[in-house]
């Protein structure tokens, strides 16, 4: 059994990066880009209202001022703003030669057709000047970042409309037991429906990878062996729940040394979740995952994701939250590091989830993220700090 850095260390080492290709920036939410995004204009690109108003001279804004044109937004001024004049402007719309500021319209009065006063006591330009914001030739975005919504408004901004991302990693997902059965099937005596297999398939959807589900296995090594050879051969990635622990029906740590993969460990001292495998063959790498789905939800959240998104060339970090404890908390035994489910409270305080074990899967569904407490630690104090990974 070896603690969790060191888990984490050897699945972090020689990761193979995925190659890339290009889609339409529209539907890229999620992925890994791959490029850096160069702007291909200043932005604003030219001098541009801030706000409706009238654009002036700061000299005349003492002054009742002539109008001499009215500027919408998309439209080139045709008049030069000279002395005594100005020119009713929309914001966005550029500023038209000659001005040097913009009256906020609703600090202005129309003495009579035609004609406008400044009735504020100050005025900033209210002018948005071009280049302000972006340079010509700019890096806007950069390589490894994962594409938010943000991002596609910027990439839109520039016109980067087919930019290069990292191909998906493909995962499979294989679940394992005689116990087991699809969700669509009523259990009979001593079976369980088959949660795991479609919780990692949605992790790995959120990972922004492709999964793919090979069903559930029969209780046997020629079985097991016949569907990981598969998932091995298709998949970048492949994923394997139950069957890992010290059960005379648990093949799979045997199989995976039958097929000449390189086994970098078989138990982790994490609660919940010691008994996990991982292995590697080539640029293949698999986890075997614990049968209970609380330890599935948190070994590969802890382990399996930040492989996936490293896969891809992301260089981005998960965020923590440092939050008070809102109540004590102990625990009996400390030898394992323990990864305990948890809710934000409305006063911005962490509790803890009742939590009955890694088969309490319920213990997930209000919980907004996990803390950890490291090897040693027994008690967390009412108002401690402790640091929540979101989930």
């Amino acid at each position: 059994m070896i603690p969790f850095n060191e888990a984490f260390e050897l699945i972090m080492q020689d990761i193979p990066l995925m190659g890339v290709e290009r889609i339409n920036f529209s539907i890229s939410l999620g992925r890994v880009l791959r490029q850096d995004v160069i702007s291909d204009l200043d932005m604003p690109p030219f001098d541009k209202s801030a706000m409706d108003g009238y654009a002036c001279r700061m000299q005349d804004i003492d002054k009742t001022l002539k109008v001499i044109e009215v500027i919408p937004a998309g439209k080139i001024p045709e008049r030069f703003v000279s002395e005594r004049e100005c020119s009713k402007i929309m914001t966005g719309a550029i500023v038209p030669g000659g001005a040097d500021c913009v009256m906020k319209v609703e600090d202005t009065e129309v003495p009579e057709e035609g004609y406008v006063r400044y009735t504020g006591h100050a005025t900033r330009s209210n002018i948005a000047r071009k280049g302000e914001d972006v340079k010509t030739g700019a890096v806007v975005l950069r390589d490894g970042l994962q594409i938010q919504p943000q991002h596609i408004a910027v990439m839109a901004s520039v016109g980067c409309v087919e930019p290069f991302v990292s191909k998906m990693v493909r995962v499979g997902v294989l679940s394992t037991g005689d116990e087991i059965v699809e969700p669509e099937r009523k259990p009979g005596p001593s079976q369980i429906r088959n949660s795991n297999g479609y919780q990692l398939f949605a992790q790995i959807m959120r990972s922004s990878a492709e999964p793919v589900y090979y069903g559930i296995a029969e209780d046997s090594a020629a079985a097991t062996r016949e569907i990981i050879e598969k998932a091995m051969d298709e998949c970048d990635v492949v994923l394997l729940t139950g069957g890992v622990s010290m059960g005379d029906f648990d093949f799979i740590p045997g199989v995976l040394d039958d097929l000449g993969t390189e086994i970098l460990f078989k138990t982790v001292a994490i609660q919940p979740g010691k008994p996990t495998v991982f292995c590697k063959m080539n640029d293949k790498r698999i986890f075997g995952l614990p049968g209970n789905p609380v330890s599935s939800f948190n070994t590969f959240e802890i382990f399996v994701r930040p492989l996936i998104m490293k896969m891809m060339g992301w260089n981005g970090s998960f965020p923590t939250y440092r939050l008070p404890m809102g109540k004590k908390y102990r625990r009996k035994k400390s030898h394992r590091m323990s990864w305990m489910p948890v809710m934000i409270g409305g006063d911005g305080k962490v509790y803890p989830m009742e939590y009955h074990g890694s088969a309490h899967i319920h213990a997930l569904s209000d919980a907004h993220g996990m803390i950890a407490l490291p090897v040693g630690a027994t008690e967390l104090k009412e108002g401690e700090m402790v640091n929540v990974r979101p989930i």
